[in-house]
């Protein structure tokens, strides 16, 4: 269920089938609390999963560290790591975001219905809430046209791995369950003012939102 207790909406975009609204639970799938961590001294220092609201206000969406995505619920490492996703789901590999990607161009979701080339920005973007642009095909610009795939990513911001709170109404960031080495992971970022679903990592300490795949 969702943050509404409704059942979460999803999509199937070819061999896949996705959530279509941001994770917002805050327990692992056996019930255990993930922490709510306010304190940005705190947040700094943690290799442990945890859960904020952006700009620690209950009226905004919730972020989480790659830890919390991963499981990792303490810093005993013969522990073994929870699962983040309800039964049945889990948080997308790297791979499969590019799956995802490859499939909305194959599919003519560009926002110049062109077949190559990653300019999906405005098929998976909402139809409000982003920074308005002047760049063609960006997720900023004339936004009534968003969201023809459904996939409906909002710029909800992020938390830095410091603590501090960026890029509301700017940047939409998700979460791949992928490593880039020890403290960095994979992550997409969907911008206000640029026309491609972008790729690149991170340090794991980052808030981010979360997406989940079928299994």
């Amino acid at each position: 269920l969702n943050c509404d207790g409704n059942p979460i909406p999803t999509i199937v975009y070819g061999t896949q089938e996705w959530t279509v609204e941001n994770a917002c639970h805050i327990t692992y799938r056996d019930g255990t609390p993930i922490p709510q961590v306010t304190d940005d001294d705190e947040w700094f220092n943690l290799t442990t999963g945890a859960w904020c609201y952006y700009d620690n206000d209950p009226t905004k969406p919730i972020l989480y560290n790659w830890y919390a995505v991963m499981g990792i619920h303490d810093n005993d490492p013969n522990t073994p790591n929870k699962e983040f996703a309800p039964e049945g789901w889990h948080v997308p590999s790297d791979t499969e975001w590019t799956t995802l990607e490859e499939y909305l161009i194959a599919n003519g979701y560009n926002y110049d219905s062109s077949t190559t080339g990653n300019e999906i920005a405005k098929s998976i973007a909402s139809t409000s809430g982003w920074d308005s642009s002047t760049d063609l095909g960006a997720a900023g610009n004339d936004q009534s046209l968003n969201n023809s795939s459904g996939f409906n990513a909002f710029p909800e911001g992020n938390r830095n791995y410091n603590g501090s709170f960026y890029n509301e109404g700017l940047i939409a960031f998700f979460w791949s369950t992928t490593q880039y080495n020890a403290n960095f992971a994979w992550r997409r970022r969907l911008d206000s003012f640029n026309s491609s679903l972008l790729r690149g990592f991170v340090l794991k300490r980052n808030g981010f939102s979360v997406r989940l795949v079928k299994d």
